[in-house]
């Protein structure tokens, strides 16, 4: 084979590998587009269907964020016994109880929201754990008290993440 043919054989070849690009190319978005079109068309009708869910979700983990306020647990639930700990553990195991029962809301919610009820309920924990530490803490019934009355001073864990849920929540609309 001479150079000649060879040159030829690449002029004839060229435009015709230029065009299957350019063709795969065009096709290809083509055909990404009509997938996000569908995809888009999908989510408009499901959208009806899960609003509904979500709003649901919302209302399941704000009544979560008030069954877990440290106020309404210290009136809520009665100690079991005059020992600190024991009521501790009890309020504790109450709260994670009701943090369990709420568990599927997560596929719900923005995960930073997830976040946030997650952090309130640790800082609720925490808060229990600390006061139950306090020197001044002799038996539960004091531990309630002294739980209470650091609430008048600063906001429950569970008041920011209320906050933070009622903002998504008027983003849906």
């Amino acid at each position: 084979m001479d150079s000649t043919k060879i040159i030829e054989i690449i002029a004839y070849s060229l435009p015709s590998i230029i065009t299957g690009a350019v063709a795969y190319f065009l096709l290809n978005s083509y055909f990404k587009e009509q997938q996000n079109t569908k995809r888009w068309l999908l989510q408009k009708d499901n959208q009806p269907s899960i609003l509904p869910l979500r709003l649901q979700a919302y209302e399941r983990l704000t009544l979560l964020m008030e069954r877990i306020n440290p106020s309404q647990l210290m009136v809520r639930i009665n100690p079991i016994s005059e020992d600190k700990t024991d009521y501790q553990n009890f309020v504790i195991a109450q709260i994670e109880q009701e943090f369990e029962h709420n568990l599927s809301q997560q596929i719900y919610v923005s995960e930073e929201c997830w976040s946030i009820v997650i952090t309130a309920k640790n800082a609720t924990i925490q808060m229990i754990r600390l006061t139950t530490k306090n020197e001044k803490v002799t038996n539960a019934d004091t531990l309630r008290e002294m739980v209470i009355g650091d609430l008048m001073e600063k906001h429950a864990p569970s008041t920011t993440a209320l906050s933070f849920l009622k903002n998504e929540v008027s983003q849906l609309w």
